[in-house]
């Protein structure tokens, strides 16, 4: 489980391509050691990282995990957002994230506002229904409060820290992002389902 509060980035240092799946290795800027068999998020997937001697990471990353995310056009050298799982006790400072990505968007636009700025990402149509006005939305690990909805695409407004701390400051028009909606708001669809006539 992650909270969204990006502390830390990595850097790909190359993607290998298996019979089946691929095999990521990265390095953070986290200087705690890691665990073999840890979870750690990058760009809002769920990995478990084998710690190597030289201070990379390397994960493997399934055929399931290739299609259904971005991390399969991953190049060295590029920026990733990183989180490791929270421990019981942490502080909760975004919102519950799985590291499970239902889905891939694309960055519509960038208004800059000053020193902030407000992005717009597409979203598949079958996860329309579960972004709502001052919800919340993870894009590529980072937690986000949505704005302005339209049932095709949604805002958020991201502060300068975002912008520093995370890869969306470096974001362009037509980048592909990793999506994970909100946990709650899927529970609560999947209970409600059969009891709503479509």
């Amino acid at each position: 489980m992650f909270t969204g509060i990006i502390n830390h980035s990595g850097i790909i240092e190359s993607l290998e391509r298996l019979e089946s799946g691929a095999r990521l290795r990265l390095r953070t800027t986290d200087s705690e050691p890691f665990t073999l068999g840890e979870s750690l998020a990058v760009n809002g997937v769920c990995l478990t990282v084998l710690p190597q001697e030289d201070g990379t990471l390397v994960t493997d990353v399934s055929n399931e995990t290739l299609a259904r995310t971005t991390l399969g056009a991953l190049t060295g050298g590029t920026r990733v957002n990183v989180e490791r799982a929270m421990a019981l006790g942490d502080r909760l400072g975004g919102h519950l994230v799985q590291g499970h990505v239902d889905g891939v968007g694309t960055l519509l636009s960038i208004a800059p506002e000053g020193d902030f700025a407000v992005y717009r990402w597409s979203c598949p149509a079958e996860y329309t229904e579960l972004i709502v006005d001052k919800g919340s939305i993870a894009v590529d690990g980072v937690s986000l409060t949505v704005v302005e909805p339209d049932g095709a695409s949604f805002g958020a407004a991201l502060i300068p820290e975002t912008l520093r701390r995370t890869n969306l400051g470096d974001a362009a028009v037509g980048d592909r992002v990793n999506l994970e909606l909100d946990m709650i708001a899927k529970y609560v669809r999947s209970l409600v389902a059969p009891y709503i006539a479509r």
